[in-house]
């Protein structure tokens, strides 16, 4: 039961809440409506301070919500549009905090598999799968990503998914090859070999013939045979992307090293790849094998010692542990080995 008069503040909250949130999403989307290339450092700098200014958790959501309704839609989006969109994303994530991009890059993936098992007629999942590309093209997300999702698409080898390909090889192939070149030729055997089993299945040769070459263009780093592959755009956003952001480490160490299988499962497992991410599930791993080997450790220490353990106030099994590894060692060369068991 609440009473009238609690019930009444947290109304007169609810609403006040939903005006701040109703402003914040009118700047930001106002920010968004104004984006381009030559005005990226300004609303870039202006995004980071509606970030300051309220919590982390509003300002990701309004964000996300805009940018889903400017990118995702029915027709297909000017690439332009969605890098600039994308390299605001990647300029947040690294100068703001991974969680920016990491709640982007989950709601793009959750939508794209919502809407491929849906089997929707527009080009809604060719725009998700772009961003997903843009994100790994401006070192939000690492490639581990687009090879599960490149696996996904060749494990279901229907003419949409084969069109998502070349889409998505189009995009970020010579990326991959750099990345990780065996990677890429696993996949391309996995493709070359659906083909060959699927030929009876497809009235119209041609898609999977083209593919095929594609791929074989790609294995081959040969970039003639793409049509339509142009690098210069990205290139030259890329180049924009290394002065707006601040740290040194613009590269490699803030991608998110997260797998298409982790993101889908965020709700059940857990985020691991947000550090601090508050999680009130079950535990993943029954941790029954850890307090038994913790016992055993702790059975070859004298009673002296865990008496001072007590008294330094030990009060669980792997503090006891540390203290006790600490006291008992040689050396610092002994410390390091039995803090490691």
């Amino acid at each position: 039961y609440v009473p009238p008069q609690a019930r009444r503040a947290q109304e007169t909250l609810d609403d006040k809440k939903r005006e701040e949130l109703g402003r914040l999403k009118k700047m930001v989307n106002g920010l968004i409506n104004r984006l381009s290339e030559p005005n990226l450092s300004s609303i870039s700098g202006q995004m980071e301070e509606l970030y300051m200014a309220n919590s982390r958790k509003d300002m990701n959501d309004t964000l996300t919500d805009i940018l889903m309704n400017a990118c995702v839609t029915a027709v297909a989006m000017p690439t332009r549009l969605l890098m600039e969109h994308v390299l605001l994303v990647s300029i947040l994530h690294h100068n703001v905090g991974i969680e920016v991009g990491a709640h982007f890059l989950e709601a793009v993936v959750k939508k794209f598999d919502e809407l491929c098992k849906s089997d929707a007629e527009g080009k809604e999942c060719e725009n998700l799968l772009a961003l997903v590309a843009h994100l790994y093209n401006f070192h939000v997300v690492h490639c581990l990503l687009i090879f599960d999702i490149l696996k996904k698409l060749v494990s279901t080898f229907t003419e949409k998914e084969i069109e998502l390909i070349l889409f998505l090889l189009k995009n970020v192939g010579f990326s991959l090859r750099k990345d990780d070149a065996l990677a890429l030729k696993e996949l391309i055997t996995e493709a070359q070999r659906k083909a060959s089993t699927a030929e009876k299945k497809f009235q119209d040769q041609t898609r999977v013939r083209f593919m095929l070459e594609t791929m074989l263009a790609l294995r081959n780093n040969d970039m003639r045979k793409i049509p339509g592959y142009d690098p210069e755009p990205v290139e030259r956003l890329r180049k924009l992307q290394r002065t707006l952001v601040r740290s040194s480490g613009s590269g490699k160490d803030t991608q998110l090293r997260v797998s298409l299988e982790s993101l889908l499962s965020a709700d059940q497992v857990g985020r691991w790849w947000i550090v601090g991410s508050s999680w009130s599930g079950a535990p993943m791993i029954s941790d029954t094998d850890s307090k038994t080997q913790q016992k055993l450790h702790l059975g070859k220490v004298s009673s002296k010692i865990m008496e001072l353990a007590r008294k330094q106030r030990m009060n669980t099994d792997i503090r006891r542990s540390i203290f006790c590894v600490l006291m008992t060692s040689e050396d610092f060369m002994d410390a390091f080995e039995k803090l490691l068991k």
